[in-house]
Formats: C-alpha cells, structure tokens, sequence
C-alpha cells in the first residue's frame, strides 16, 4: 500500500534546550533526523518524503541527505511559524495524491507494521492516526483544583503518523488557512469538517524526542533493538 510522508522539521526544539534544532541532536552518533527518514526511505511502501524545514537549515539538512543516502526525499518546502504551517507548505509540494502521511520527524521509533495499518485505515476510511490507551488516571483541574475525574477507558494519547486521503487534507488544510484558524494536529482539522478519524493503536516506544530524558530513552530503545537483532 504506496503512500507520500510529510515530515515537518522546522521546528526549534526549545524544551530540549540544546541550542539548535533538536533533530541535529545524535542518538547512537547518528541525527535524530536520519533515524526517522531511514524508517520511510527503507520502506518500499514509501513512494516520496517531502521534508518542510527552515530556510536557513536546508543546505546543512541536504548534506544530512547526501551524507546519509536518504534517496527519497523528492522537495523540500519552507516551513512556518507554526508546525500546520509548514504541512501544508509540504502539502503543496507532492505529486502522488493518494494516501498522505504526516509525521514527526522527531519520533524516530515507529514500527512498519503500525504504518501499514494506518495506510490502510485511511484508504478504507479517510483517515486514521496512531494512538496509545491512556495508563495513568486522569483528572480535570482548574486553577489549580480536581474538579473530576476522568474515565481513561475513552481517552487516548495521540502519536505521529497520522494518515489521510490526499483530497481531504488539503481540503482540512485549505479551510484553517482560509478560516486563520490553528489547530493542535491535523486530524482536528480534518474533525473540523465532520468527517470520522479512526484511530490505530500504536506502541508506547514511539516517543517524541522532547527533553532531555526523552534522549535517555531514545538511547535504551536503540540498545534494546540492537539486542534483539543479534
């Protein structure tokens, strides 16, 4: 099942404190960057990557590229402000409209198995997005104070990837920018238009490369890995 992957990576990684773009940061001397691209560019299922970065990180990111010999990325948009910014500059720059995946680039530990299953969710469907069960109770505060407790049972945490038809992306896409308005990830804009967004359940590895200790745990995955590989 043949789908395009949005990586938005113009991001400025600030809660990691590094000083830089947190996907240049290394796990197991290799950037956080190269790790995700390597998952979609080893993928025969991956027909394109388009990558949305900042201007003035594109030369450095295409000698990541080269260096590295990720073959698939087919553009590379200017990303914005805003990370839904960016996807739909990336949006605008794909030539296989079929099934679109947008993805972190800092979530370097996705499985082929969840991708596939959320490929086919949103060919079935329109679109589906990875999610993990909520494991820790949960409670409503305001300033300050419990005021409920939540049922965990009906709450999910979401992850990357998040998979559409081409058609109702843009179409998502194009009304939040027509409307100004900023959404927290592209399935609310897609629940903006009434449609349905199924969810895949996904694995509690797939981490986003956050803070600092996310970088700890990034390093054991990649250990644990390499363990098992042997």
């Amino acid at each position: 099942m043949i789908y395009t992957v949005i990586l938005p990576a113009a991001g400025s990684g600030k809660r990691m404190g590094a000083g830089k773009n947190k996907l240049f940061l290394e796990l197991h001397n290799i950037p956080i960057l190269i790790h995700t691209l390597r998952v979609f560019d080893r993928d025969p299922n991956c027909e394109q990557i388009v990558l949305a970065v900042k201007k003035e990180e594109q030369m450095f990111i295409e000698q990541l590229l080269n260096e590295y010999s990720i073959t698939k990325v087919v553009a590379i948009a200017e990303g914005g402000n805003e990370r839904q910014h960016s996807v739909y500059a990336a949006l605008k720059e794909v030539t296989s409209k079929g099934i679109i995946l947008v993805h972190d680039a800092a979530r370097p530990f996705i499985h082929q198995e969840i991708i596939q299953q959320l490929v086919g969710a949103a060919i079935a469907t329109g679109a589906a997005v990875a999610a993990v069960r909520a494991k820790d109770t949960m409670k409503k505060v305001e300033n300050g104070i419990i005021q409920e407790t939540v049922d965990r049972e009906s709450l999910w945490i979401i992850q990357t990837p998040q998979a559409f038809q081409y058609t109702l992306l843009e179409k998502a896409e194009r009304l939040a920018e027509v409307e100004n308005f900023l959404g927290t990830d592209e399935a609310m804009l897609v629940e903006r238009l009434g449609e349905r967004v199924h969810i895949v359940e996904s694995t509690y590895d797939n981490v986003k490369m956050t803070t600092g200790e996310d970088l700890l745990y990034g390093e054991a995955i990649l250990n644990k890995r390499e363990q098992e590989e042997q």
